[in-house]
């Protein structure tokens, strides 16, 4: 139930989650879809979310995450800008001179008939979750409006917004981005790394279809990525630009022309896709590594890019995301049913418990993953083809990859199995 500029001055839920982008928005969907009354607090305005210019971004959704979407009710709101991930070229190389010989490739029959993920427009995403709340009579979306206080203790949550509203719960989500104020005010401290690059996003139109394969090309400056999107109406062939760059080349590339902008992309992905064209819709974002010391306090738990933040080398970000959604949800969901306290320390602690380990391995992946491909040195770049070489011809350590990144192996929640909650 959307409520914009509607002044509420008592409302009494369940859980309050504060932030409504893709991760706080879905998890307030997926609590409400479970009988929870909900509110979710939004400072952004909906209808310039759902607008073709709000960021640009595509997202690589795991199987696994598929999987929570589906059974939230909000894939089939989303498919109509979701193209299958078949297959995914893994290369290194330097500009103007071509991928070296040596690379790893992933076909998604090697491990089963499902494919490895999609690429989804953000818009798309946003407009699945929107209506879907809108439809939902125990969730309160709030927006545009913002926190202006908050106090927790033992006996539950007190917010007030800034139109006047007081809200009561008994438990609090952080879903507010890396910059989390929830995070802040608890004391939360972070660690986290400065990539000095930037990710340039854009849409990119191509001569030749892409057949569904997702490329990662990695070149000394970061990796640049072309991702399958679905072809217009008009039958144009698109792919999802990410391209990583030294942060003090950036703005030189986004002030180009257009006809200049697809030669550069020429000169780092060759001839595969034919030629490109491009338009004046890019955007550019700084990039880093977050890492919050833990992930909850009283009557308070984090989620999404308050508690962890990647860089986008691999498409994990949201994932990771999803994958705090469904097993907060779960661990919240449970204690309700058989009469427990949502907001009480155990619960918040199997929570914390449940993502942790997954959420410190992938970081520290991620991280290592970028400061080995992010760098020129000859000694360097003969050991990382070599591996990709290596890996390409073990079956078994493949399907191990393949599999990790479809988020299908692991301690998994009921909704990334492909259960209800």
């Amino acid at each position: 139930m959307t409520q914009n500029n509607m002044a509420q001055k008592d409302l009494s839920v369940e859980v309050l989650v504060v932030g409504g982008g893709l991760v706080g928005l879905t998890l307030g969907v997926a609590l409400a879809g479970a009988g929870m009354d909900v509110a979710v607090v939004d400072r952004e305005e909906p209808s310039d979310q759902k607008a073709t210019p709000f960021d640009g971004r595509s997202s690589a959704i795991a199987l696994g995450s598929q999987r929570v979407f589906d059974q939230v009710g909000l894939w089939d709101g989303m498919t109509w800008a979701a193209e299958a991930i078949r297959y995914i070229e893994i290369t290194d190389g330097q500009i103007d001179r071509g991928a070296s010989p040596l690379s790893m490739s992933y076909d998604f029959s090697e491990v089963g008939d499902m494919p490895m993920g999609w690429i989804v427009e953000n818009r798309a995403i946003r407009l699945s979750t929107h209506a879907k709340a809108a439809e939902l009579e125990n969730l309160h979306h709030l927006a545009p409006h913002s926190l202006r206080e908050l106090e927790r203790d033992k006996r539950g949550v007190v917010a007030s917004l800034d139109d006047g509203t007081h809200i009561k719960a008994r438990l609090v989500i952080g879903a507010d981005g890396r910059g989390s104020q929830l995070r802040k005010n608890a004391g939360i401290k972070v660690s986290g790394t400065d990539y000095h690059q930037n990710g340039i996003v854009c849409t990119v139109v191509h001569e030749k279809p892409h057949n569904g394969v997702a490329f990662e090309h990695f070149l000394p400056s970061g990796p640049f990525a072309l991702l399958p999107l679905p072809d217009s109406e008009e039958g144009v062939h698109r792919s999802s630009l990410v391209w990583s760059e030294k942060r003090d080349l950036v703005d030189g590339y986004m002030a180009m022309s257009n006809e200049d902008f697809a030669n550069e992309l020429h000169r780092r992905f060759g001839e595969s896709l034919g030629a490109f064209t491009v338009t004046d819709m890019r955007w550019s974002y700084p990039l880093s590594s977050l890492h919050a010391e833990r992930y909850t306090d009283t009557r308070l738990a984090l989620v999404g890019d308050a508690a962890h933040g990647m860089h986008p080398i691999a498409g994990q970000g949201l994932n990771l995301g999803l994958r705090d959604v469904a097993a907060l949800a779960q661990v919240v969901v449970d204690s309700r049913r058989v009469g427990l306290d949502v907001g009480s320390p155990q619960v918040l602690e199997d929570y914390a418990k449940w993502r942790r380990f997954d959420n410190v391995l992938l970081l520290g992946a991620m991280d290592g993953l970028v400061k080995l491909f992010s760098n020129d040195l000859a000694p360097v770049r003969v050991a990382r083809d070599l591996g990709l070489a290596t890996v390409d011809k073990i079956p078994p350590v493949k399907r191990f990859f393949m599999k990790h990144a479809m988020g299908i192996v692991g301690d998994l929640p009921r909704l990334m199995q492909g259960e209800k909650l």
